[in-house]
């Protein structure tokens, strides 16, 4: 299995490659972005550890750039970088894992391997049906080039529908799902928030995206186009 590092710490990146060769991986370095970004477009890898901080192209804007190319490769983000910010900004780029410097080197191959294992199913960062997209990073919503306002709740509502577009959804699964817990209050919560929806995302648009089947719960259709 063929493993991808972009880092421009020299020393590290060869510590990383040898330890990795005795681990059975192939390896190939990058040390800088525009290369690493080269090289993850031109050869297939099983996964890719990118640094942050590059000079050329920062990792958040590599990793961008191949999710926007719907290229799944697994991603690991190692970084020095350990904010809170810093993690989430980088996993909502489209990122897999992040693991902050200094690591265990046992951690890395044990990272690298559940990754591995995952695999590259898609998981887009922009969640599109038809000409309806959400995205979670900017929490922006736009329908035909248009932007939609929601609320946190209509937004989340939206969200858990947009990532089961094409099945059928029932309330239980919908208050689990998008309220706390052992939400104990009306379930027919979930009726008016979808009209809420409806208001919002179809009506203004004369579409129908939200169908209710009585007696089984909601669907987002997924043939809009």
């Amino acid at each position: 299995m063929r493993l991808l590092i972009v880092e421009d710490e020299v020393r590290l990146a060869d510590g990383m490659k040898r330890g990795l060769e005795a681990e059975g991986f192939a390896v190939d370095v990058a040390s800088n972005g525009v290369d690493g970004l080269w090289l993850a477009e031109q050869q297939p890898y099983a996964a890719i550890l990118l640094d942050l901080m590059l000079p050329g192209l920062s990792g958040d804007e590599i990793c961008r750039r191949l999710r926007e190319q719907s290229d799944w490769t697994p991603v690991l983000i190692l970084t020095a970088k350990d904010g809170i910010h810093d993690e989430v900004d980088a996993l909502e780029t489209g990122a897999d894992d992040y693991l902050a410097k200094p690591y265990a080197f046992a951690v890395l191959v044990a990272r690298i391997r559940a990754l591995i294992r995952r695999g590259s199913t898609p998981r887009p960062a922009v969640l599109r049906v038809g000409d309806l997209s959400l995205d979670p990073a900017t929490r922006r919503v736009e329908r035909a080039g248009r932007p939609i306002e929601l609320t946190a709740r209509e937004f989340a509502v939206l969200e858990f529908l947009l990532h089961r577009a094409g099945q059928v959804v029932g309330k239980r699964a919908i208050l689990d799902g998008v309220w706390d817990f052992g939400f104990d209050g009306d379930p027919n919560i979930v009726e008016v928030y979808i009209g809420h929806l409806r208001n919002r995302i179809d009506r203004p648009f004369g579409r129908a995206s939200i169908e209710t089947l009585r007696g089984a719960g909601y669907r987002l259709r997924d043939d809009l186009d």
